[in-house]
């Protein structure tokens, strides 16, 4: 359960995290540019404050629709099969399928 959580959750958040990354990138390519040497702490200070939080947000939570969307609408079987779950036979381990 935890671990669905923390997927969805990362799924949220990827949209935040490429923006800080895209930002950051961008950031470190000007002060290149201009030759500006400002502290380590200039990259990350305000990164959020001029965010399009609401955007983010959106696309966040668009990003978890469609993917539980797709991986909730593949069943991996037809009507009428059924899964045979694996099994040890001779010592070894034979994996799951669909029959």
């Amino acid at each position: 359960m935890i671990r669905t959580v923390i997927e969805n959750l990362l799924l949220f958040l990827l949209p935040t995290f490429l923006y800080v990354a895209w930002v950051l990138v961008r950031r470190s390519r000007a002060e290149t540019e201009t030759g500006e040497d400002g502290a380590a702490q200039s990259h990350f200070t305000r990164v959020l404050d001029d965010a399009p939080l609401l955007w983010l947000f959106a696309s966040g939570a668009l990003v978890v629709i469609v993917t539980l969307a797709v991986f909730g609408s593949s069943s991996g079987g037809k009507p009428g099969q059924h899964y045979t779950p694996p099994s040890l036979q001779d010592g070894k381990i034979q994996p799951g399928h669909i029959e």
